[in-house]
């Protein structure tokens, strides 16, 4: 149902806490892979991959992920992302009624400040993305990575909360 991909570069600690939260996800039938887009990293981030049964492209190509996820919907998050209990069901819930793309509510443990969230800069995949593959694809370009496929999409906001990474 959902494919799971990471950017990753040196990430280790990071994406091990993103993967175990994602743990409940597999259980339940909703993930149905996770693939991480390593650019180079020197730590044991292809260690925490593998052991995790993650898909790991050392290439960096952000639109190879796409060519290999084998879900009909893409779930982009950061490394040190963590989702909430309840994410698994906010997400079923959008897959199946609604055809667009959609980022989880910021957790109250580490919103910005009101005056940062307004000026600001924008991490446009801070909240994660929930985007279709059919219309990931349609949108790629040659050189994207995920962050820049979230960039300026209408989104929906899930009912479940994230805790971003700290980037």
């Amino acid at each position: 149902m959902v494919s799971v991909v990471i950017e990753t570069r040196n990430d280790e600690e990071a994406l091990a806490r993103t993967l175990a939260g994602l743990v409940n996800g597999a259980v339940v039938g909703l993930v149905r892979d996770v693939i991480i887009v390593d650019h180079g990293s020197s730590d044991h981030t292809r260690e925490i991959a593998d052991a995790a049964g993650c898909v790991f492209l050392e290439n960096g190509v952000f639109a190879d992920a796409l060519g290999q996820a084998r879900g009909e919907w893409l779930l982009l998050l950061e490394p040190g992302s963590r989702l909430f209990e309840g994410w698994t069901e906010a997400v079923r819930d959008h897959v199946e009624v609604s055809p667009g793309p959609a980022r989880f509510t910021r957790s109250r443990i580490n919103r910005p400040p009101f005056l940062k969230r307004i000026f600001g800069g924008n991490d446009p995949l801070g909240d994660g993305l929930l985007i279709s593959k059919r219309q990931a694809i349609a949108l790629m370009k040659p050189g994207y990575g995920a962050s820049d496929l979230a960039r300026g999409l209408a989104m929906r906001q899930l009912k479940a909360e994230i805790v971003s990474s700290e980037r």
